[in-house]
C-alpha cells in the first residue's frame, strides 16, 4: 500500500497513473475497492463503509471513478487514433498492447505481489466497458487476459506456477485460452486433442480452432484429454509456451468485426510439455473451463454494454450536426 499526497491509501499498481492523472485526490476517497460487487452494494448502504445511505447500485466509489477515468483517458488518447488503422489491417498495434500492460489493465485483479494492481473484479468490468466504448477489439484482449487466462492461473495454479506465470501475464505476455476445435465448438467437451503421459512429461497432439488472441499470445492454456476413456472427465489444462517445438499458430481468420482481435487455428504435433505445466488437477480441465468462461461472459457483457454506449456517444453529436431538408437529423423525431 502506498500513500498519496493527501495521506490517503492507494493501490500499488494504480499509484503512478492516479498521481499522474489526478493531481489531488478526492476528499472522500477512504478505502480500497471492494473485493466483490455484492459487498459493494452493502458498502453503499453503510455509512461506516464510506458509502451513502440509500445510494443506487450504479453509484461508483471514488476509487472506481478514478479507475474509470484513467481507462477513459487511455482509450481516448492511445486507442482512438488507431482504431481505423487496426480495423483495416486486422491487427492490434503493439503500442496499444504495451499501453495496456503499462497502465495495469492486463492484470486488474492479480495480486500486487505478482505485479498486478490487486483491484476488484468489478473494477475489471469497468475497464472492459470503458475500452469497448472506443474499440471492442481492445476490450476483448483485455477481457480474455483478465477473466479467463489470469483467472485460471490465479485460482488453480501452484505457488510456483503463479510466481512464474502471473508475473509474466501481469507485465508483458499476452495469454490465450485454447478450448474450441473444428468438431468441438458449442459442444466444447467433445475435443479430440490428446495428451499422452510419457515419464515426467506429456505429449500433446491435435488442433484448435477460433482461438482468440493467438497471434499476440506467448502463453497458451491448452485443454487436452489425458484420459479419453473417461470422456470429458479426462480433460486437463496445460500451460504451453509459444516457442515449444511442434506448436504452431495458423493464419488469423478474416472476420467481419472486432478485426484487430486475432482469431487463429492452432496445430500441436508431438508437443512435449513437462508434468509441472499441468494447471490444477489432471482431469479437472472441464470444471476449470466452465468456471472461467462464466466469468468471461460477464466481461463480454461489459464489452457489449460499452460498445452500445460508444455507438450512442458517437451518433448523437453527428445527428445534431448533419443537415437534411433544411434541418438537423436530430430534429426528425417520431412523436
Amino acid at each position: 500500500v502506498y500513500t498519496c499526497a493527501c495521506g490517503l491509501p492507494t493501490q500499488r499498481g494504480l499509484f503512478l497513473q492516479i498521481r499522474r492523472n489526478f493531481p489531488t485526490c478526492l476528499p472522500a476517497w477512504k478505502s480500497p475497492p471492494r473485493a466483490l460487487r455484492a459487498s459493494h452494494s452493502e458498502a453503499l448502504l453503510s455509512p461506516a463503509g464510506g458509502g451513502l445511505p440509500g445510494a443506487p447500485l450504479q453509484t461508483l466509489s471514488d476509487e472506481e471513478l478514478m479507475i474509470q477515468s484513467a481507462v477513459k483517458k487511455f482509450a481516448r488518447e492511445q486507442v482512438a487514433p488507431l482504431v481505423s488503422t487496426m480495423d483495416e489491417n486486422a491487427k492490434m498495434e503493439k503500442s496499444v498492447i504495451q499501453g495496456l500492460f503499462q497502465q495495469g489493465f492486463m492484470a486488474v485483479d492479480i495480486d500486487a505481489k505478482y505485479g498486478g494492481t490487486g483491484a476488484s473484479f468489478f473494477s475489471l468490468v469497468l475497464v472492459v466497458e470503458e475500452l469497448a466504448k472506443v474499440d471492442a477489439s481492445v476490450a476483448l484482449i483485455c477481457d480474455i487476459q483478465n477473466t479467463v487466462v489470469n483467472g485460471l492461473v490465479r485460482k488453480h495454479g501452484t505457488e510456483e506456477q503463479k510466481a512464474a506465470y502471473l508475473s509474466q501475464l501481469a507485465t508483458a505476455k499476452v495469454g490465450s485460452f485454447c478450448l474450441s476445435e473444428a468438431g468441438a465448438g458449442s459442444d466444447s467437451f467433445a475435443l479430440k486433442t490428446r495428451a499422452e503421459k510419457k515419464g515426467g512429461h506429456y505429449v500433446l497432439n491435435g488442433s484448435k480452432m477460433w482461438i482468440s488472441s493467438a497471434r499476440e499470445a506467448e502463453l497458451f492454456l491448452v485443454m487436452a484429454n489425458a484420459d479419453p476413456g473417461a470422456g470429458y472427465r479426462g480433460i486437463t489444462c496445460f500451460v504451453v509456451d509459444r516457442d515449444t517445438e511442434g506448436f504452431h499458430v495458423g493464419k488469423p481468420e478474416n472476420k467481419l468485426g472486432i478485426r484487430a482481435s486475432s482469431t487463429c487455428p492452432l496445430t500441436l504435433e508431438d508437443v512435449k510439455v513437462p508434468e509441472a505445466n499441468v494447471l490444477g488437477q489432471v482431469g479437472h480441465g472441464y470444471k476449470y473451463a466452465i468456471g472461467s468462461l462464466n466469468e468471461g461472459r460477464i466481461g463480454i457483457a461489459a464489452q457489449m454494454l460499452g460498445l452500445a454506449q460508444g455507438c450512442f456517444d458517437y451518433t448523437v453529436p453527428y445527428i445534431k450536426e448533419r443537415m437534411q431538408f433544411g434541418k438537423r437529423l436530430f430534429d426528425f423525431q417520431v412523436y
